[in-house]
């Protein structure tokens, strides 16, 4: 599953599809997606709506990663589970009954 032998992982194939797949799936008709159909319908600029939303996707997710190996220093990774799955059964909840 890896570009090059286990001492020196460079890429593991497994896990960049299974991040590929998560994100693709979770960002399908997203608000994301909503804003870029509205920039690209609002300015007939399709290719400058794609690299401003690919340069802003980009920048969130080097925060997102940069953060996430952070967070995973101080705090131990099955906390970081149980509280992401808490945040999401409350935003769940907020939705429901229209809340949020």
């Amino acid at each position: 599953y890896t570009m090059y032998n286990e001492r020196k992982t460079v890429m593991d194939w497994k896990i960049l599809i299974a991040t590929f797949t998560s994100i693709f799936l979770a960002e399908l008709g997203d608000k994301t997606q909503i804003a870029a159909i509205i920039m690209t319908s609002k300015t007939s600029k399709p290719l400058t709506v794609f690299i401003g939303s690919m340069v802003a996707f980009a920048v969130i997710t080097i925060l997102g990663v940069t953060f996430g190996v952070a967070l995973t220093k101080f705090v131990p990774i099955n906390y970081i589970k149980y509280l992401s799955a808490i945040a999401f059964i409350a935003i769940g909840i907020l939705i429901l009954t229209g809340k949020l």
